[in-house]
């Protein structure tokens, strides 16, 4: 699990990627709440880790910050 966050003047978002075999999860929602969940089944393991990973270079282009535990979180790109 991945868990990543986004705060500005206006929202304070969360959200987080599970990689589970050919299953996607992802949940996110405003800090603080239980937010939403989906998960997407892929043919095999290596479609899978392709897309969780596209949806993580996503994330962080438009802000989001990885807080997880133990993960190292690169320095914020200047906008």
């Amino acid at each position: 699990m991945r868990y990543f966050e986004f705060s500005d003047d206006k929202s304070s978002k969360f959200w987080e990627i599970t990689l589970a075999d050919t299953a996607v999860t992802v949940r996110f929602g405003r800090i603080g709440a239980k937010g939403q969940s989906k998960t997407h089944t892929f043919a095999d393991a290596a479609s899978a880790q392709i897309e969780a990973d596209k949806l993580v270079r996503e994330k962080t282009r438009k802000g989001y910050v990885e807080t997880t535990p133990g993960a190292s979180n690169p320095a914020p790109r200047p906008a």
